[in-house]
């Protein structure tokens, strides 16, 4: 699923004026760290899992994650100097179930948060990619998709109220969203524009309420997108939960809270697709365990995209042997990515990855044609293959790893045709993004106080 913000204001213009027009219909009403669980979005409804191994298209996930690698392509190759604010460190920690979200057409994870007093729930997929949250809103002025919470209705809230045009949250939308603001011409409400590289976007009032977390942990006045017009691809999520290295990011709007970082666990998914297999999300600096396969790798700043979380990747090795290719191919932007599905390399780093992984399973499982975006496929089902596969370990500066497990490296994408799930990038315009397939399982740590991200296998299921 392409979730990274990109906003733009030409290709919406009409909608968003539309909507900057519409009344209100009574939208103004009044209205320590975290841990939840995390979820592959499988979960949220298992009909679509009942009857088939695989609950949606494979070739859906990946066109979605290819519009996604596109477009951050596409910002890498021009300058868009957006910049964040450094956070203190805090002591709290609280934490969430983290699913897999598989079930509602994404590729992506979800957790269940509360906004409003009382507060109702909603299924919000987590994107380290975005900054702004939000999520659909009646009276749904003009389009809603249909979602498996019920959608949240401003109206029952006692807290809710619309953020106006002359507040500074408002005035930070530019930069969160690369968009400029709107303006309600008959409430003077703040309009917030965002779209997707898929196409897909939402539209609709800066607000602030009672977010909940988790059951014991309430943040008053946070501040999210309430959205009126939400079109395109979010499956039958509620919307989006920002974790970009942004103000108005859930982990920006908390950070003098519970300290400027976060960690997540993501639970294996593609695998067992109808599994109720949970990781979880946590909140706050205290969230880095103390462990000594804990391994973290400097957070580099990239001037061109300041609220994504690049590092250096320095080797990739098969089998314990280093691939064949010259140290500078690897220097190339580097993203540790929740919402990128697929793992890309920069094509002569794949290539090599490619080879070297046919020279040894080929000589059991023969080869067979690629699928959309994986081109490096055998005849033979994953439990067949995961006694033969290589293990892969991605190395970044520092000697943080991640060291693959087969189902970390290889995805059964029919009976008896199983690939590498790993791709290459266009040689134009190479980057390396790690996607949250390769995640799976391993803790990942944003320290973004201390610039670092660290990784520990074996956090998850």
């Amino acid at each position: 699923m392409s979730f990274f913000w990109f906003l733009f204001f030409s290709a919406h213009f009409a909608i968003a004026t539309s909507l900057v027009q519409l009344e209100d219909n009574d939208l103004r009403h009044k209205l320590s760290g975290m841990h939840l669980s995390l979820y592959h979005v499988t979960s949220l409804d298992p009909s679509l899992t009942s009857n088939s191994k695989s609950p949606i298209s494979y070739s859906d996930i990946f066109n979605k994650d290819q519009d996604r690698v596109r477009y951050i392509q596409s910002k890498l190759a021009n300058k868009v100097d957006v910049k964040s604010s450094d956070r203190t460190l805090g002591p709290k920690l609280v934490s969430t179930p983290l699913k897999s979200g598989l079930s509602i057409g994404s590729g992506n994870y979800y957790v269940k948060v509360g906004f409003g007093t009382p507060p109702k729930f909603s299924s919000m997929i987590v994107d380290t990619g975005s900054s702004l949250s939000w999520l659909q809103c009646k009276p749904c002025a003009v389009s809603c998709h249909p979602q498996v919470d019920p959608i949240f209705d401003p109206s029952t809230s006692k807290s809710y109220k619309t953020l106006p045009c002359s507040s500074t949250q408002c005035s930070s939308l530019k930069a969160s969203t690369l968009n400029d603001p709107g303006c309600s011409t008959s409430t003077k409400a703040c309009v917030y524009k965002a779209s997707y590289g898929d196409s897909s976007f939402s539209i609709g009032y800066l607000s602030q309420d009672v977010f909940t977390f988790a059951p014991s942990y309430t943040i008053p006045g946070f501040v999210f997108g309430c959205g009126q017009d939400n079109q395109g691809l979010f499956g039958r999520a509620a919307g989006i939960l920002g974790l970009a290295n942004d103000k108005l990011s859930l982990i920006g709007q908390l950070s003098n809270k519970n300290g400027y970082g976060f960690s997540y666990c993501l639970p294996t998914s593609f695998s067992s697709p109808n599994s109720s297999k949970e990781g979880f999300l946590s909140i706050g600096t205290s969230s880095f365990p103390p462990s000594s396969s804990f391994k973290f790798t400097p957070l580099i700043k990239n001037p061109k995209i300041h609220s994504l979380y690049f590092v250096d990747l320095s080797v990739i090795t098969v089998a314990g042997k280093p691939l064949g290719v010259a140290a500078s191919s690897y220097k190339v932007p580097t993203i540790i990515d929740s919402g990128t599905v697929i793992t890309r390399l920069p094509m002569s780093v794949y290539t090599a990855l490619s080879n070297s992984f046919v020279k040894i399973l080929s000589k059991k499982y023969p080869q067979v044609p690629g699928f959309s975006i994986l081109d490096t496929c055998f005849k033979g089902s994953l439990k067949d293959l995961s006694s033969a596969v290589p293990e892969i370990q991605i190395v970044f500066q520092g000697g943080a790893n991640l060291a693959l497990k087969p189902e970390n490296t290889l995805l059964e994408i029919e009976d008896g045709t199983t690939c590498l799930a790993i791709a290459g990038s266009p040689e134009d315009n190479p980057i390396a993004i790690i996607g949250n397939f390769q995640q799976q399982t391993f803790t990942v740590a944003y320290d973004v106080a201390n610039s670092k991200v660290g990784f520990a296998p074996a956090g998850c299921q």
